[in-house]
C-alpha cells in the first residue's frame, strides 16, 4: 500500500479525517418543530411555481424528490407533499450549536456549509481513543442535544471520508428513514479495496459530460480509471481533469483541513414570483439588495472593492457585470451607486426573473481611509452605523430604505435567507 494513502492515518493505524453530514437537516429541524408532520413527505423550499427544493424528508425522498429539484416537479412526484418555506435564521442557529459540538472534540474543523464539515482528529488522539470513537461521541451529542441525526465518514483523507459518509447515510422509505450504520470507517491500508469497486461517477469532479467520455473509453469503475495510462486519460478529458481524476482513483488526496477560511464575497440574489419589466421596480429591488449586502459586510467586519450585478431574464439568459472601486466599501449608498450604474443600460423589457448584487475582493474593515462623508452623521458610514445600532436594538425591520416599504406600510428589508429557494406562492409580486 502506498504511503500516500495512509499519510492521514492516526498513530494507532486508523484513519484520522472525519466528514460529518447532518441528515436532511432543514427538513429534520422542521419535523422537530412540527411533530404532527412526522412520517409525512415534507419539503423545505420555495412553494411557488419558481421555487426549488432545499431539503426533503426521507419520506419525501422515497418518492424521488431531491434537493435543487423544481417545486412543481416535486408536487407531480408526490401530490400530498407538505411544503414549508423554511427558516434560514433557525437553521443557522442550529448549525452554530452543531459546529460547537465538533469544536469541543477538535479545533481542526472546516465547515463546508450549514450542515457539513471536515474534521482532522489526529492531534487529539490520546491513549486508546480512536477516530471512530470520536465520531460516535459527536453523533451521540448531536442526537442528545439537538434531537437530530448525522452521518460520519472516517478515512485517511477528506475525499475518502466524504465517500464513507455516503455509506453511513439513512435509506429513504415511505415510512421514514431506514437508518444505516451512522458511522462508516475506511481503515487505513484498505482504501483501494473500498474505492476501486465504486462507480466512476462517484468521484468528485465527474459530471454527466465527463462521465459520458469515460464510459466511451470503457471506464465504468474507479478501478478501471486507476488502470488507465495517464497519457490516454488526459488526451480524452484534458490535462487538468485527467490528472485530478487519476490521483483520486489511486486514493491520493493531500488536502488538509483548513480552519478559519475567510469569506471571498457577500451577495444577495432573488428569483421573483413574476418577471419584472419596469425600471422603477427593478431599482427598488436593487436598493433593498444593496442595503442587505452592506449590512452583512459591516456585520462581518469587512469591506469590498468589487461590486457585481447579476441578471437572469425570463428565457434564462444570464448576464453579469462587475465594477472595481478605488477604495473598499461597506455602505449601502456606494454599493447601490455602482450597481445602479451597471443596471442603467440594461433593458428589462424582456422580463427579469432574477436579480443579484455581490461585493468581493474583501478586506478587513478596520483598515479604513476616512472621507468627508464619514464626518457627516446623515450620510456615509456614520449613518450606516446608526442604522445598524437601531436594527440591533429593535429588530432588522425597524428601519430601512423607503424602497423596503410594502403596501401594508410595514418595512420589509432583505436579509440573508430571504426566499433563498425561490418565491413563496403567496409572496407579493414585484409587478
Amino acid at each position: 500500500m502506498s504511503a500516500q494513502l495512509t499519510e492521514g492515518a492516526a498513530p494507532d493505524g486508523t484513519a484520522g479525517f472525519l466528514h460529518v453530514d447532518m441528515d436532511a437537516v432543514f427538513a429534520s429541524v422542521e419535523l422537530r418543530r412540527h411533530p404532527e408532520l412526522k412520517g409525512q413527505p415534507v419539503v423545505v423550499g420555495g412553494t411557488g411555481d419558481r421555487g426549488v427544493v432545499a431539503a426533503a424528508s426521507y419520506a419525501a425522498r422515497s418518492y424521488g424528490i431531491r434537493s435543487a429539484m423544481p417545486s412543481t416537479r416535486a408536487r407531480r412526484l408526490c401530490p400530498d407533499v407538505v411544503f414549508i418555506q423554511g427558516d434560514h435564521a433557525l437553521y443557522s442557529e442550529v448549525s452554530k450549536r452543531v459546529m460547537a459540538i465538533m469544536l469541543d472534540h477538535t479545533p481542526m474543523v472546516e465547515p463546508l456549509s450549514l450542515d457539513e464539515a471536515f474534521l482532522d482528529v489526529r492531534g487529539v488522539l490520546h491513549g486508546t481513543t480512536t477516530p471512530e470513537e470520536i465520531a460516535l461521541r459527536i453523533r451521540g451529542r448531536i442526537l442528545e442535544e439537538e434531537s437530530l441525526t448525522c452521518s460520519v465518514g472516517v478515512a485517511s483523507s477528506k475525499f475518502l471520508a466524504k465517500l464513507a459518509t455516503d455509506r453511513a447515510k439513512p435509506t429513504p422509505t415511505p415510512d421514514g428513514p431506514l437508518f444505516g450504520t451512522g458511522v462508516h470507517v475506511i481503515v487505513a491500508g484498505e482504501e483501494l479495496e473500498f474505492l476501486h469497486p465504486l462507480g466512476v461517477r462517484e468521484l468528485w469532479g465527474v459530471g454527466p459530460a465527463t462521465g459520458a467520455k469515460l464510459s466511451r473509453m470503457g471506464i465504468e469503475t474507479v478501478g478501471d480509471l486507476a488502470a488507465q495510462p495517464l497519457e490516454r486519460l488526459t488526451a480524452r478529458v484534458g490535462r487538468s481533469v485527467g490528472q485530478h481524476l487519476h490521483r483520486l482513483a489511486k486514493g491520493v488526496d493531500e488536502r488538509p483541513v483548513i480552519v478559519g477560511q475567510e469569506m471571498k464575497s457577500i451577495s444577495h440574489e432573488e428569483t421573483f414570483s413574476h418577471d419584472i419589466r419596469g425600471d422603477d421596480e427593478l431599482h427598488r429591488q436593487l436598493v433593498r439588495m444593496s442595503d442587505a449586502v452592506a449590512a452583512r459586510l459591516r456585520a462581518g467586519g469587512v469591506m469590498g472593492r468589487t461590486v457585481s450585478l447579476k441578471i437572469r431574464f425570463a428565457d434564462f439568459t444570464t448576464i453579469t457585470r462587475s465594477s472595481t472601486v478605488s477604495e473598499p466599501v461597506d455602505g449601502s449608498r456606494p454599493i447601490l451607486e455602482e450597481a445602479a450604474n451597471m443596471l442603467r443600460p440594461i433593458d428589462p423589457s424582456p422580463g427579469v426573473r432574477l436579480l443579484g448584487v455581490a461585493v468581493s475582493q474583501l478586506s478587513n474593515a478596520d483598515v479604513r481611509q476616512l472621507s468627508l462623508d464619514d464626518l457627516d452623521p446623515t450620510t456615509g458610514s456614520a449613518a450606516d452605523l446608526v442604522v445598524d445600532e437601531i436594527r440591533g436594538k429593535f429588530g432588522g425591520d425597524a428601519i430601512g430604505p423607503a424602497a423596503a416599504m410594502i403596501q401594508s406600510g410595514r418595512i420589509e428589508n432583505k436579509s440573508v435567507g430571504d426566499a433563498p429557494w425561490g418565491p413563496d406562492s403567496e409572496a407579493d409580486s414585484p409587478d
